[in-house]
């Protein structure tokens, strides 16, 4: 189904905008001493480094006895071991782990990953960033899927690692990510001590007097008298002296003059109320840094405010520049943050991680900056963007509140430039941990801002197309929750809130919740925004699709047929929502089984289409493979697999050959050479196809899974079961953890396994998981349910080959009654049961009901299908023999002998099927030459 959308666009205007949902497809030991002073080398191209290791900074003073005793303990353990560094704000517990961190790389350790762990979401996200640096998974995975994998590696391997958790907040949420096993070393930044209770302790204290006056010494250049009365001053605080040794350095001042300077500053003005809470001197030396700063640096202020209120964790330069795509950029504005930022690190307020691509602020320095912002103000007139934290009097806004309006709309812009290929990934979760602090940040003053609640709900929906839905239906729900609150439950941007989470639920296989919730929505935008409302006919829309999805084509049909209606009214014929509409129309009339409808729709829609849209657009694509699918639905598959094989030309020339519905349509194609039986072809395809997708969506993706799902599929066509089976099983594993035991993939995955058992005559296996999948579909889906009715008609099947034709034949009527009232006589589905049933009465030797039955179902066949479709040309060969069966050689052989010439012209002669027919004509020629009579 095309969803037709009503979310506000990227910018957070309020105009509608739409998105497609996708097309209608068929779907031990440590190695290396670790060794210190050296300087640091390029990385071998063996190693990985992942995180925002900071660089080390000039004048670094190395913690001597520190690393000892971090040191020492690797050597005599086999087993993973962990580190608490602890200590007071600024004393240089991540520069110390940073260190080990350089040492660990100069000796080539394997691995060295470094994750930041205020919150458990960090955690989850950085060790998913290594699981695809390990190649254990591909970039757009599940997050927590990657992580564990990620973990696992860890505590299995013996190779050298190292693995830091930075500034970690709450025990329980490292607890549960440290590999238990391994030769992984751990280290664990934090100021919390209950880590204590668990880990050996590093505590990490101020500086020496001696190694304070030697970095002043190192970094200034100044061996002058003062040095040890300016750390004494700062209490030998390392990050305070860290800003001395800058501002002296730049400002060629003499350490008395510095001295001066600091006891001069005036930092009741900058921090009224919170001076008190900070280490001795830590505020007035980072305060007297920024101000100078402030002074002497053009875009200092804006940059600092900027990065304070963005994430403590780093900020990515892309973020800074607006798109992570270089062809989006103004270079001039590019060089202008890049000056900013090389004179912001000179003064030692700001650093870089070491591959240069993130940009660090101590959290001190954040902290100092937010509330020296917060008590200044600035005039409203033309610098806030609609934030109403207030600092100050009328018309004033506070700074902070400034540094949140600019930091939104800075995100705004990089959202504007998301892209659509294998850097989402990375490009999604900078955008999700930036968004996530702004968040936070605002929620202190009271209702975050409405623009940020749209960047909120964008990122909600890149984490539900990265099928990430755990994350995207409870950053949604928030979403909602808030807009709610600070809109109210009518507002327009509410009711996008409420679509959205809809959608997750339905991706989710919670097709309960989702109309539920499409159901309030559509009744709501009736009443507010009356029933002709371009939102209000989304709604209806979605709502048809999500029935259509539980298997309710009665009611979809209907709410489609009013929909369409409706929108050519409102709109016009030739509007993209009311071509949406018809796409959408015509893909219920074909899951119905109603093709006579649905291919003379989709026909008209693609022409349509084509005029308005021109034939490269992806909706016209859309189209055009959602026709090809219809072929090949009725049999078609002279006209199906030549419009398949022109869309994915086309789509490959214009989205290029790694875009997801590049892949669909390859996926497609293989799947239409597999039912012409070309499976030479077929296979091969599906192959490369699995490859593509793992490689460009991750493993985890659900196309990734369906594409997995084909794959077996072709392989039990070509009776490579031991191929097919593994295959299965591992589709099944994977969507039972990705989506859940009751997703209705996971149940399709389920059955297809059982029907792989059965083929491979493993009936042991094969009933009992038909039996449990037809319980799962009768209590998930419903007893109505297509779904449920395959189930059904699957175990009826396995009965009927194990000889339990007691139990079969019931289930069989059973099913095909179900097939009748829920889907109508001459649905597909329902002739294939009928099929069924005269297969399982020739079984039983009934051959006075099968045969009536078998030659109705060839009728129907072809009256519904046309002459030539594979199931008539199937039921073609089972008439003939349940005649041979009765001895009535001579109508069984004409009809052998027409199924077999119209498989060799429509299949060909080398198709299974055809092969089989061959077979069975043989063996009653030679049994009519053998009795004449």
């Amino acid at each position: 189904m095309e969803g037709i959308g009503s979310n506000e666009p990227k910018g957070g205007q309020s105009a509608v905008s739409s998105r497609i949902h996708g097309d209608l497809t068929q779907i031990g030991h440590v190695a290396g001493d670790v060794v210190i002073n050296n300087p640091v080398p390029h990385s071998v191209p063996e190693q990985i480094v992942e995180g925002d290791i900071p660089q080390q900074p000039r004048a670094f003073q190395e913690r001597a006895d520190l690393l000892a005793r971090l040191h020492e303990r690797v050597l005599g353990q086999g087993a993973a071991i962990v580190d608490a560094v602890t200590g007071t704000p600024g004393v240089g517990k991540s520069l110390l782990a940073a260190s080990y961190a350089w040492a660990c790389h100069r000796a080539g350790w394997l691995v060295i990953a470094w994750i930041t762990a205020e919150t458990e979401e960090q955690i989850v996200t950085g060790l998913a960033g290594l699981a695809r640096r390990l190649d254990l998974v591909a970039p757009g995975d599940e997050a927590h899927a990657a992580a564990v994998k990620a973990r696992n590696w860890l505590a299995g391997t013996r190779q050298a690692a190292l693995l830091v958790f930075d500034n970690a907040a709450q025990v329980e949420q490292v607890r549960r990510w440290c590999p238990a096993t391994g030769s992984a070393r751990i280290l664990i930044t934090t100021r919390n001590r209950a880590f204590h209770a668990l880990y050996e302790a590093v505590d990490v204290g101020v500086f020496t007097p001696r190694q304070a006056t030697a970095f002043l010494h190192q970094r200034t250049g100044r061996t002058g008298p003062g040095a040890e009365e300016v750390a004494a001053e700062l209490g030998c605080l390392p990050l305070a002296v860290g800003q001395a040794g800058a501002l002296i350095a730049r400002r060629r001042l003499t350490y008395p003059a510095y001295l001066a300077l600091l006891r001069g500053f005036p930092l009741a003005e900058y921090l009224p109320q919170a001076a008190g809470g900070y280490p001795h001197g830590a505020a007035q030396a980072i305060l007297l840094s920024i101000t100078q700063a402030e002074q002497s640096i053009p875009g200092a202020r804006d940059m600092l405010e900027l990065l304070a209120v963005l994430s403590e964790a780093g900020v990515p330069r892309a973020i800074l520049y607006g798109s992570t795509n270089p062809d989006d950029l103004d270079q001039a504005a590019v060089e202008n943050v890049d000056r900013v930022l090389a004179d912001l690190v000179d003064t030692s307020l700001i650093s870089f991680s070491e591959d240069g691509t993130t940009v660090l602020m101590h959290r001190l320095t954040s902290r100092v900056l937010r509330e020296g912002a917060h008590h200044t103000t600035t005039s409203n007139d033309s610098e806030t963007s609609g934030n109403e934290l207030k600092g100050g009097g009328d018309g004033a806004v506070s700074r902070v509140a400034h540094g949140l309006d600019n930091a939104i709309s800075l995100l705004h812009r990089f959202n504007d430039h998301i892209p659509d290929d294998v850097a989402t990934w990375t490009a999604v979760e900078a955008l999700v941990e930036q968004t996530n602090a702004l968040y936070s940040l605002a929620a202190t003053f009271g209702d975050p801002p409405e623009p940020l609640l749209v960047l909120r709900a964008w990122c909600g929906r890149y984490l539900m197309d990265l099928a990430d839905l755990a994350r995207a239906t409870s950053l949604l729900q928030q979403t909602l929750t808030d807009r709610v609150r600070v809109l109210g439950g009518d507002h327009p941007h509410t009711l996008a809130s409420r679509n959205d989470l809809a959608y997750a639920y339905r991706e989710a296989g919670d097709l309960g919740q989702a109309i539920s919730v499409f159901e309030q929505t559509l009744a709501v935008r009736v009443r507010v925004l009356g029933g002709d409302h371009p939102h209000t006919l989304a709604s209806r829309n979605d709502l048809a699709g999500a029935y259509q999805a539980a298997g309710d084509l009665g009611r979809a049909i209907a709410l489609y047929e009013q929909t369409l209606a409706d929108y050519e009214r409102v709109l016009g014929s030739d509007h993209r929502y009311t071509l949406m509409s018809r796409n959408n129309l015509a893909g219920a009339y074909q899951a119905v089984g109603d093709l006579g409808r649905a291919i003379p729709v989709f026909e008209q829609t693609l022409a349509v289409r084509v005029r308005v849209l021109g034939g490269d657009h992806p909706h016209t694509l859309a189209s055009r493979n959602n026709l090809a699918g219809a072929y090949q639905a009725v049999g078609d598959l002279g006209r199906a697999i030549p419009v398949f094989e022109q869309t994915l030309a086309v789509r490959v020339r214009v989205l290029g050959g790694d875009h997801p519905h590049t892949l669909a349509s390859r996926n497609d194609l293989a799947y239409a050479y597999r039912e012409a039986g070309d499976l030479g072809r077929a296979i091969p395809l599906h192959e490369r196809t699995l490859a593509d997708y793992e490689r460009v969506l991750g493993g985890d993706h659900p196309d990734t899974l369906t594409c997995r799902n084909s794959l077996a599929g072709a392989y039990r066509a070509a009776g490579d079961l031991g191929r097919a089976v593994p295959l299965h099983e591992q589709t099944l594993a994977d969507r039972v953890r990705v989506l859940g035991g009751d997703h209705p993939h996971t149940l399709a995955s389920r059955n297809d396994l059982a029907y792989a058992y059965r083929e491979a005559g493993d009936l042991g296996r094969a009933i009992p998981l038909h039996e449990r999948t037809l319980a799962d579909c009768e209590r998930v889906l419903g007893g109505d349910h297509p779904h449920t009715v395959t189930a059904r008609n699957s175990l009826a099947y396995a009965y009927r080959a194990a000889g339990d034709l007691g139990r079969a034949i019931p289930l069989h009527e059973q099913a095909l009654a179900d097939c009748e009232r829920v889907l109508g006589g001459d649905h597909p589905h329902t002739l294939a049961s009928r099929n069924n049933l005269a297969l399982a009465y020739y079984a039983a030797e009934d051959l006075g009901r099968a045969i009536p039955l078998h030659e109705q179902t060839l009728t129907d066949r072809m009256r519904v299908l046309g002459a030539d479709h594979p199931a008539t040309l199937a039921s073609r060969n089972d008439l003939a023999s349940a005649y041979r069966a009765a001895g009535d050689l001579g109508r069984a052989l004409p009809l052998y002998e027409q199924a077999l010439a119209d498989c060799q012209r429509v299949l060909g002669a080398d198709h299974p099927t055809t092969r089989a027919v061959r077979g069975n004509m043989l063996a009653v020629r030679q049994q009519a030459d053998a009795d004449p009579t």
